[in-house]
């Protein structure tokens, strides 16, 4: 009770602080008071893990009872529409799961002849960021961890590497599409970017970085991988791993696979289909995975109810909303325009420099707090550079790769890392310490982020 007691006020004084500090650098009242109170909600989120929400609820009843903010712009800073996107692809993602798709997709790669721990190795990276590019960061790695390990429990081998190996590249897939992590969508719809716009730009980019992260867990888990060979060579390999988890390809499967393509397809030429159908842009995009839940719903009445209380993650998307709100209270300030323009003077103006700053900021941030809770804070920022004559398109890539690399350097900094965490320690009474993850996410995060840096300053097809 005490420990607890001595948090909450480091909370508050950390807080106040940084109000303080605010208002000493020029800020007036509320712009101090929003730094405050969204201040308080990323501490709290950081101390106390378990009562975000509240914090959430509280600090935005608090912006609302000071006029910091009125219920008009609650509402608009919301970002409903980003909240509506994953309720959709929650459901949509309920249904693939029900019927064994991930399950299926494993159990054919996993036939791939004489089966070696660098091939396993190869082959759980690769799906790890495949699944988390065309779904989502938190449901690929529900299913790779449960994989993972059963094959390790088969051998009688640690599964703690191969459990980071699939984390990591989980993370380095997250970045690839929209669909990868809710900060994808949430660039998206604030940005205008498109999905055609992260396949061609953002998706090579998360190919080279899972290729390098790839070569060095390679290196750093050598000795790992060569007790894996010899535990393959001891025991066999194919016919084991393709009966734990093999999924015959029933009708059921078929359809729901068919269901998935076609949405995806729709996401995927959503910028043509507003241009030719004169729609404001992302409304197809946000549209999309709620025509297909509801048809779902329709679909699989009797399961329709399951649908939304079991597989929507209720809790996650109110703070999310929340916290958008209170992100959005500080563009509706001004604070996030006194920062832009603070930034932009200690960068003299220089791009390169501004891009660097965005990325290493966000990586380092995220490696410490949840990365939708950092990029919620810095898109206000990035949107304040609008008026300022400065390209945000690089900005917004710098952004999306500084949340998603950084989230790999330490055990909270991204939500698949910490449930990772949960099912090894639930399954297997085995704990993740600090110091297994912290030097190979750190060298994969800062490697992965130096060649994002590089990419983005001196690549002309990023500027």
């Amino acid at each position: 009770m005490k420990s607890l007691f001595l948090k909450l006020c480091s909370l508050f004084l950390l807080s106040l602080c940084l109000g303080f500090c605010a208002r000493f650098l020029g800020m007036n009242t509320h712009q101090a008071l929003s730094i405050s109170i969204f201040s308080a909600s990323i501490l709290g989120t950081l101390f106390f893990w378990d009562f975000r929400l509240s914090f959430a609820f509280i600090g935005t009843s608090i912006l609302l009872l000071t006029k910091t903010i009125d219920l008009e712009h609650v509402i608009e800073f919301s970002s409903l529409e980003v909240i509506l996107f994953l309720v959709g692809m929650m459901v949509v993602i309920g249904l693939l799961k029900d019927s064994g798709v991930f399950s299926w997709i494993v159990s054919l790669i996993l036939r791939i002849p004489k089966l070696t721990g660098k091939k396993f190795v190869l082959i759980i990276g690769i799906i790890s960021a495949l699944l988390a590019c065309t779904i989502d960061e938190v449901t690929s790695i529900i299913f790779m961890v449960v994989a993972v390990l059963e094959i390790c429990d088969y051998f009688e081998i640690n599964p703690i590497p191969f459990v980071i190996i699939s984390v990591l590249t989980t993370n380095i897939g997250s970045s690839a599409t929209v669909l990868g992590n809710p900060i994808g969508i949430l660039i998206a719809s604030k940005s205008g970017l498109s999905f055609e716009d992260f396949i061609v730009k953002a998706f090579p980019l998360a190919v080279l970085c899972l290729l390098v992260t790839i070569f060095i867990l390679l290196f750093w888990y050598r000795k790992s991988i060569k007790l894996l060979d010899e535990q393959m060579q001891r025991l066999g390999a194919n016919e084991i791993l393709v009966r734990l988890i093999s999924v015959p390809p029933g009708r059921s499967l078929k359809i729901n696979l068919g269901i998935f393509a076609v949405m995806l397809v729709f996401i995927s030429l959503h910028r043509r289909m507003e241009i030719a159908w004169g729609l404001p842009a992302n409304t197809v995009l946000l549209v999309v995975p709620l025509v297909a839940s509801g048809l779902i719903m329709i679909w699989k009445h009797h399961e329709a109810r399951k649908y939304i209380e079991k597989d929507v993650e209720w809790w996650t998307l109110l703070f999310f909303l929340l916290l958008f709100v209170q992100a959005g209270t500080l563009k509706y300030t001004g604070a996030t325009i006194f920062i832009a323009k603070h930034m932009l003077a200690a960068c003299g103006n220089n791009l390169d420099l501004l891009i660097s700053a965005i990325l290493w900021i966000s990586a380092i941030g995220s490696s410490v707090l949840d990365n939708v809770v950092l990029v919620a804070a810095f898109i206000p920022v990035v949107q304040g550079f609008q008026n300022l004559n400065i390209n945000l398109q690089p900005l917004w890539w710098a952004l999306l790769f500084g949340g998603c690399l950084g989230g790999n350097i330490t055990l909270i900094g991204s939500t698949a890392n910490i449930v990772a965490i949960g099912i090894v320690e639930k399954e297997k009474r085995i704990k993740i310490t600090f110091l297994n993850w912290f030097w190979v996410g750190l060298s994969v995060g800062l490697i992965t982020t130096l060649i994002v840096m590089i990419a983005l300053i001196f690549l002309p097809f990023y500027r």
